[in-house]
């Protein structure tokens, strides 16, 4: 029986090369505010953390989080690596449980819980190559061949290079698409009308035959949002994600009401009593949780049960491994996302340079190998170099 010996956490600070984001790029919750310059600025994600649980043995399990990585590493190191140092890491749920009522005076969302995320995403991947085992194993097996994925980037730019984008991915396979707005309610109908023509840009080039989702990434309030949606019907999304910031809950269930345009939600949610209370109130249409933030793949898992009996679908955030593994294993999550490969900009793309073992796409689909053990990532050698290293 191995035991867990340590918790070492590091942080990649990317020093290569940086896209910056156009003006309108997307909108964010700071657009509501007087502030002008980089709106983006708070929520792009240029260095990441690894977490390593190392075990007695020698296995080392890799967990992750990208969200506030510095400080991230302080509520793991001073508060949550001594709750599961000397315990058994296949007692995950005991682990899970402590870790969330230790630090619930200040824990519960946000910071606290991305901790616990990274820490639960390496004893899965830590169990998985301990069992030799990939981790959906562990989660249920396969429940689909390979996993449909959808391109998600298509953010705010002219309509030309829009649509030039779009049809790049149309052409490598790709049947789903997602893009994001540029224009909030400080811009008025004008801004409505720019919306509107990206919109009409991308259905121009993908069809009406492929899916359409649209993103406005917090960014809009109730008022805005029931302004809009009439214009938008006529393309008909697959969805409309984060209308409203994540704590305008009941701004949620009323536009999810409308039963016009189904409402998608849950990256910036936590835990799986976040999303108890989310399905409780019909918020959500769709549900898109994150591993590396929501609590790992235990809250992941029970999130997807949870999800199931109310017959809503989890498409989880930003693909990637830990969020690949719990899609395979469960029936109520259909597809993926997929951030196409591309040189940084916001961050997401991070990952391909940290992480390498990601699957990619063929023809709008993902695979994972049911012979590579654990979550199925290790350091990126390559780009090793142009990451700052901060132990």
């Amino acid at each position: 029986m191995v035991k867990i010996k340590d918790i070492k956490t590091t942080i990649y600070k990317w020093t290569g090369e940086i896209v910056s984001p156009a003006q309108n790029f997307c909108t964010n919750p700071t657009d509501l505010l007087k502030e002008k310059g980089d709106k983006m600025k708070s929520f792009r994600f240029h260095e990441w953390l690894v977490c390593e649980v190392i075990t007695d043995d020698g296995t080392i399990g890799l967990g992750n989080a990208a969200l506030a990585p510095e400080v991230t590493k302080k509520a793991i190191d001073c508060y949550l690596k001594d709750l599961v140092i000397g315990e058994d890491p296949f007692d995950y749920e005991y682990l899970w449980e402590k870790m969330y009522r230790s630090t619930m005076a200040w824990g519960r969302k946000g910071i606290g819980m991305v901790g616990i995320s990274a820490i639960d995403l390496g004893i899965w991947d830590l169990m998985g190559k301990i069992q030799k085992k990939p981790v959906f194993e562990l989660l249920g097996g396969r429940t689909k061949e390979k996993i449909p994925v959808y391109a998600s980037k298509l953010y705010s730019q002219p309509i030309k290079d829009l649509q030039i984008e779009a049809e790049k991915y149309l052409k490598e396979g790709f049947k789903m698409f997602k893009m994001r707005f540029g224009w909030g309610p400080k811009d008025g109908s004008d801004g409505i009308k720019n919306n509107i023509e990206l919109v009409n840009a991308v259905r121009e080039v993908v069809g009406y035959d492929n899916d359409l989702m649209l993103e406005a990434y917090m960014g809009w309030n109730l008022e805005y949002s029931k302004k809009i949606i009439p214009e938008l019907i006529k393309f008909k999304p697959k969805w409309l994600e984060e209308p409203v910031i994540p704590d305008d809950i009941p701004g949620y269930v009323e536009l999810n009401a409308l039963g016009n345009i189904p409402i998608a939600g849950g990256e910036h949610e936590f835990s799986f009593l976040g999303f108890k209370h989310l399905l409780e109130l019909k918020a959500v249409s769709y549900i898109q949780y994150d591993a590396n933030r929501v609590g790992g793949i235990t809250a992941g898992h029970k999130i997807n049960s949870l999800a199931e009996k109310y017959n809503v679908p989890v498409v989880p955030h930003a693909g990637q491994m830990h969020n690949y593994h719990l899609t395979m294993a469960s029936e109520n999550c259909p597809f993926s996302e997929y951030f196409p490969v591309h040189q940084v900009e916001i961050g997401n793309e991070l990952f391909y340079y940290l992480f390498k073992g990601e699957p990619e796409p063929i023809n709008g689909f993902i695979d994972l190998d049911d012979n590579i053990p654990g979550l199925g990532i290790s350091i990126n050698e390559k780009y090793k170099s142009d990451f700052k290293i901060i132990e």
